[in-house]
């Protein structure tokens, strides 16, 4: 069940990492401004915080039952 936990925060962790690379190589090419592509990294960084709450009250939730 721990080998199970580890891939899953495995793949979230290198998910985010791929994204925020894919945001850096946009702004190095000039794709987006330098202004929006911190706004994205900020808001990505606020999504995957956000649903970590949400997915951890969601558990707390069911373990009350």
């Amino acid at each position: 069940m721990k080998s199970k936990k580890l891939v899953i925060v495995a793949g979230a962790i290198s998910l985010f990492a791929c994204l925020v690379a894919g945001v850096f190589i946009l702004v190095r090419f000039r794709v987006i401004n330098t202004e929006v592509g911190l706004l994205l990294l900020i808001s990505l960084l606020g999504m995957y915080i956000g649903f970590g709450v949400l997915i951890a009250a969601y558990r707390l939730i069911i373990k009350l039952d």
